[in-house]
Formats: structure tokens, C-alpha cells, sequence
């Protein structure tokens, strides 16, 4: 899973910034904002639903709260966040590279991989690193 996540990192760094997002990429987003959502209210439940049958396998629910509260707190309280770049990998994946700016004033940048599952778009893992550039 490792090796996916450089893939696709060199993968948005090799592409540029972001370009028109297609139908699917749109589609991907949703499921991403829509948790980020959740978090902020503090409905760690519904946040996890989002969440791909691989990550559910990984963590429980309250194992997940601690994951995300601890590992993540931009993601976790965020004030602000868009879709700065997204693509679509030759395996399917959708791959969405977010600016989030946390209630700690904190910016980062968080790239999601997002699967199909049943006819729908999960999270199936995000890796943050502090954001050196625009505001969120």
C-alpha cells in the first residue's frame, strides 16, 4: 500500500497543479468532503461509513476516532478545505490532493486514495504533510 501511495504522489507532483475535474474525480470528492463534515460535528459514526472495507478491516470505530483525532487533527477539526488536484489512475483509483487548514491554524495538504465499493466511492487511505504554499 506503501508503494501506491509514492506512485500517486509522483503521480500529482509530475502532473502539475490542478486541471478539470471529470465526472468521477467530482463524484470521489464528495464522500471526502462529506467527512470532513462529519468530523467537524463530531460524528465520528457516519465518518466512518466513508471509509473503504480495506480501513474498516484495519481499525474499528473507536480505533478510527483515535487514529484520525490523534494522527490527523487538521483533518479532524478543519475550518476549510478544497480539491486542489485529482486523478484518475490507470488501476481506478481516484487520487485527490486536498488543502485543509485546521482549527489550530495549522494548513496542510492530504492526498486521499478513493476505491469503488459497491457502486460507490470510499476512502481507502490519506497521507498529510504540512502545506508549504496557499491558504486553504
Amino acid at each position: 500500500m506503501r508503494r501506491r501511495w509514492l506512485a500517486a504522489a509522483l503521480l500529482l507532483l509530475v502532473a502539475g497543479t490542478a486541471q478539470g475535474q471529470s465526472p468521477d474525480t467530482k463524484a470521489a470528492a464528495d464522500p471526502v468532503l462529506r467527512q470532513l463534515d462529519a468530523f467537524r460535528r463530531g460524528d465520528y459514526d457516519t465518518a466512518y461509513g466513508f471509509a473503504s472495507a480495506e480501513i474498516q478491516g484495519m481499525f474499528d470505530r473507536g480505533a478510527f476516532e483515535r487514529m484520525v483525532r490523534g494522527g490527523y487533527p487538521e483533518i479532524a477539526d478543519s475550518v476549510r478545505a478544497h480539491v486542489a488536484t485529482a486523478r484518475i489512475a490507470d488501476d481506478g483509483h481516484v487520487y485527490l490532493l486536498l488543502k485543509i487548514r485546521g482549527a489550530n491554524g495549522q494548513q496542510i495538504e492530504a492526498l486521499y486514495d478513493m476505491v469503488r465499493e459497491a457502486g460507490v466511492w470510499k476512502i481507502n487511505g490519506v497521507v498529510a504533510k504540512p502545506d508549504p504554499g496557499e491558504d486553504a
